[in-house]
């Protein structure tokens, strides 16, 4: 509804200041609703306007300079790209591809394990025969047999561990009694230890197929809450993966998603002009089974009409809740009791309003929650650009020390060098007392210019020293002279 700020911009400058009685043509007629509503100027959509845009789109390489039709029609193709990424791009949380896929993979594992099963029963059943009567369900027959092994072996100590698998006292005691009166062949322990194996790989997929059913559960109650909540995640998630996607499922009419799973039979009956099936996946449902055999046609027409109302609050709502569910759940069962005992359902205005109210206040609670995430992940970021701030500081203080540490340590070389410089060049002006003759010969050296350098009071006192030597060495040789 809010106008985009190019097309603002564009008829802003295009129209004249005084628009008064500006009639604009315009194509799209929520475009045209979008102008009058922001611009206050009025829109004609229909008839001539058609027909002109249409000329303007077909002849607008040739009324626009330097505008090829090679590429008006790269403009037309980016936009018509840019047009499906943003009808394609779904919430990250919300996309329906993850519930088909593991509705197809729960379907596969359903047959899997359940030939599985079988094939163990088949080779476990050579050994100990009873043990298919006693303990009839699939997983749990692979888990006694893996527990058991051999049967020669089973005594009273692990009477235990079989009433924690079987969680029936007397199956256990009635295993540990069949087990002792077997009519089964011997069997090597080669032979045992394939089937325990085999037998392992069967309760990994069963326990696998546990966690795979509560991840389908979650996913629905993110993407389809209210479809979830009036019938259940698995039917849900099969109408889903039948239809192709939820968008798909939202889009079609009650009477298709009535037989929805049943085409074989519709077009069977079509052909045969028999008589078209009642129902198709909605079967499933507890709904149909709990209803009389005179009123499973009535409650499977009244529960896919329901069932469409929720796939497309789903498909189209911001924030999905379960609220609606819940509410078309409880019209179903309502719907059961009136064909069982007359008593007349509420109306459905009624429970719509009901409805609507508490979804309300579920979106609310819910947009308060996201603003609380949000906030604190602000404060996480923020905290954590400061905290990488005041790291990128302490790394720029302590590399600044370093350079200071670093200058502070060359200056003092530098010192060093200085002042051991000067002290060469005084051993060198010294004379070698060899004799008085070449003493004398000796002229003594012209004092250098001596460069001014800072020297700490320890180096003045070795300094001091030195020159109190050198005044006593002339004093010496001005006494050998006069003599």
């Amino acid at each position: 509804g809010v106008l985009h700020e190019d097309l603002r911009l564009l008829l802003d400058t295009a129209l004249p200041p005084k628009r008064k009685k500006v009639v604009l043509g315009v194509g799209d007629a929520k475009m045209g609703a979008a102008v009058l509503e922001e611009l206050g100027v009025q829109c004609q959509t229909g008839g001539v306007v058609a027909e002109l845009m249409r000329g303007i789109r077909l002849h607008f390489p040739a009324l626009v300079r330097g505008l090829t039709a090679q590429s008006a029609a790269k403009a037309q193709l980016g936009l018509g790209h840019s047009y499906s990424r943003a009808k394609v791009k779904f919430n990250v949380h919300r996309v329906d591809n993850m519930i088909i896929q593991s509705i197809s993979l729960l379907d596969q594992l359903d047959k899997d394990i359940n030939t599985f099963s079988m094939r163990v029963r088949s080779w476990y059943g050579y050994h100990f025969p009873e043990l298919i009567k006693i303990v009839p369900e699939n997983s749990m027959y692979c888990r006694v047999a893996k527990f058991i092994g051999n049967r020669r072996e089973l005594s009273e100590e692990s009477l235990e561990g079989l009433e924690e698998i079987v969680m029936d006292s007397a199956k256990a005691q009635a295993i540990l009694e069949a087990s002792r009166s077997s009519m089964g062949m011997d069997i090597s322990p080669l032979d045992l230890i394939n089937i325990e194996s085999f037998s392992r790989r069967v309760i990994s997929l069963s326990e696998y197929r546990k966690g795979l059913q509560e991840y389908l559960r979650s996913k629905m109650s993110q993407v389809a809450p209210s479809l979830s909540a009036l019938i259940g995640e698995v039917v849900g998630a099969r109408l889903i993966s039948h239809a192709g996607s939820l968008t798909n499922l939202a889009k079609y009419p009650a009477s298709t998603v009535q037989i929805l799973g049943a085409e074989k039979a519709l077009f069977r009956a079509l052909k045969t002009r028999g008589n078209t099936p009642k129902y198709g996946l909605i079967f499933h449902s507890t709904f149909i089974g709990r209803a009389a055999a005179k009123n499973k046609g009535r409650i499977s027409r009244y529960l896919a009409n329901k069932c469409t109302i929720a796939s497309r609050i789903d498909c189209f709502s911001e924030v999905p809740t379960s609220v609606f569910g819940d509410k078309l759940r409880e019209q179903v069962e309502e719907r059961l009791a009136f064909y069982e005992t007359g008593e007349p359902p509420r109306k459905n205005l009624e429970v719509m309003k009901e409805a609507v109210v508490e979804a309300n206040e579920v979106v609310a609670e819910v947009k308060r929650k996201q603003e609380k995430k949000e906030k604190k992940r602000k404060k996480r970021e923020k905290r954590r650009l400061e905290a990488l701030a005041a790291a990128a500081e302490e790394a720029a203080e302590n590399s600044v020390m370093e350079t200071e540490e670093n200058d502070v340590g060359a200056k003092k070389k530098k010192k060093k060098k200085k002042q051991q410089q000067p002290e060469e060049s005084e051993a060198e002006a010294e004379p070698e007392e060899n004799g008085v003759e070449e003493e004398e010969e000796e002229e003594e050296p012209q004092p250098k210019k001596k460069r001014k350098v800072v020297v700490e009071p320890e180096q003045e006192e070795e300094e001091e020293k030195k020159k109190k030597k050198k005044k006593k060495k002339k004093a010496v040789a001005r006494d050998s002279e006069e003599d």
